[in-house]
């Protein structure tokens, strides 16, 4: 058993998801009898979750893992360190090798044992424990511990809320394989969270004073098609969500087109809590690049739904993103986008420069876009899309919505700056779009905001 003051700080990299996953686990730690502290070098255990969509993804991970290990407890021999996440998952048969500093690690599909490991390690008194060529525990924990973390419409993981607003995961893996994607091979096949068990952790993160919820998967459209329950999906569940908590906003990420039902159109027409904002990751629009990723559709096809979304939904905020220099992809595919970019009009573009990634399709083709003709063609794409997504901010100058006021900006403050409030529109999701800055109000608080001045993505607000 973990003595008291055995301390444990956690580092978490790459998307939503993954912050989901720390977010869990440190809950789990907070109900042990581990203590959580918020700097590495302070802890006897570190723990890093680690995204490796991409090799750059993979560089960041290794580059903060030699990082951490660099500190003055590693140095001085009193912490170990646990990598969690994607890179064991993605490289596991490997880590164990070219990493031999790291004590354990933790594959995504086993993070819901963290203290089982932590508590090993602690056993184990210096040895490390072995690294499992697989996706499988890496430890045996008893089996009342498997059976206490067993998820059940009344039993969900409890949420440490310092925030808000909040993700949801509401599925896990991906079925989709995409030629140029490793998610399936990380994260494995689809997976649902049962709708008892979302709205069972949106009640808990509601009650601890969640403003907002978003809702994230890697296909969040498709919720309930795996589901044993027929009639299950994304619409229903959603429409549930907004009437079981009208006063918390509900937003939705990661919607493929498929998803994109007249259903959940009206759904989210019907609701005011229900934020008008879509994110629909396209990736392209030239139809020949689109079926080399494995995707479907066209740019034309793009369009008219795109023209659907907005006569059902007139205010709404569209983010996509994309690829440049795919394999194969033209100069007449790459002016093929960004027409379709100048047409879609969307609010925010991810523009994204093709990763040639090991055990891929897509990274196994001999046609690869020279890197600089990729970083060439994703300028491009910035540029046009901040033109129009800049131009799109602006106009919301002397328009009044409501505004979630989410953190103060302490640096800002202390240099003396009047607006160093933090806040977002319905139109504006974390950590990817602009924010409102605001001069009163209480982080949690929901007012009402005249937009008085844009700068990019940025607003200046005043409290109506």
């Amino acid at each position: 058993m973990a003595d008291a003051a055995t301390t444990v700080a956690f580092i978490t990299l790459g998307c939503a998801k993954n912050e989901v996953d720390t977010n869990k686990m440190r809950a789990l730690v907070h109900a042990s009898a581990f203590v959580e502290v918020a700097h590495p070098e302070l802890a006897d255990i570190v723990v890093v979750n680690t995204c490796s969509f991409i090799t750059e993804a993979t560089e960041e991970a290794l580059g903060v893992i030699f990082e951490v290990l660099e500190g003055r407890n590693f140095t001085q021999g009193t912490a170990k360190l646990v990598v969690a996440g994607c890179l064991p998952a993605r490289y596991g048969k490997t880590l164990g090798t070219e990493l031999p500093e790291v004590a354990a690690f933790v594959s995504v599909e086993d993070e819901e044992h963290i203290v089982d490991v932590l508590e090993h390690l602690l056993a184990a008194k210096g040895e490390k424990p072995e690294l499992s060529p697989s996706p499988a525990p890496l430890h045996a924990p008893s089996p009342a511990a498997v059976s206490a973390l067993e998820p059940s419409p009344t039993s969900v993981p409890t949420r440490i809320v310092d925030k808000p607003w909040a993700y949801v995961k509401i599925s896990d893996g991906c079925d989709r394989y995409c030629s140029f994607c490793t998610i399936p091979s990380i994260r494995g096949r689809y997976k649902s969270t049962p709708g008892s068990e979302i709205v069972a952790e949106v009640a808990q993160l509601v009650a601890a004073g969640v403003r907002e919820i978003i809702l994230i998967g890697q296909d969040t459209g498709i919720w309930g098609a795996d589901a044993k329950e027929p009639g299950q999906n994304l619409a229903q569940l959603l429409d549930l969500l907004a009437t079981s908590f009208p006063a918390t906003w509900l937003r939705v990420m990661y919607l493929q087109p498929e998803g994109l039902t007249t259903e959940l159109l009206e759904v989210m027409a019907a609701h005011d809590n229900i934020c008008h904002y879509l994110d629909i990751p396209l990736q392209h629009a030239s139809a020949t690049v689109l079926k080399a990723m494995n995707r479907r559709g066209s740019g034309q096809e793009y369009l008219e739904l795109l023209s659907r979304i907005r006569s059902m939904l007139p205010a709404v905020t569209l983010r996509t993103t994309v690829i440049a220099g795919f394999p194969g992809e033209t100069r007449a595919d790459a002016r093929e986008l960004e027409r379709f970019i100048a047409a879609a009009e969307f609010d925010y573009v991810g523009v994204f420069i093709y990763s040639q990634e090991e055990g891929t399709v897509a990274g196994r083709r001999t046609d690869q876009v020279p890197l600089r003709t990729r970083k060439a063609r994703a300028q491009r794409l910035r540029d046009l899309a901040d033109t129009i997504g800049f131009a799109r901010t602006a106009q919301r100058v002397g328009s009044t919505c409501e505004v979630l006021i989410c953190e103060q900006d302490e640096d800002a403050a202390a240099e003396g700056d009047t607006r160093a409030l933090l806040g977002r529109t319905k139109g504006q999701a974390p950590e990817v779009d602009g924010m409102v800055h605001l001069t009163e109000g209480v982080p949690g608080q929901i007012v009402s905001v005249r937009m008085v001045d844009a700068i990019c993505y940025e607003l200046d607000g005043e409290g109506v």
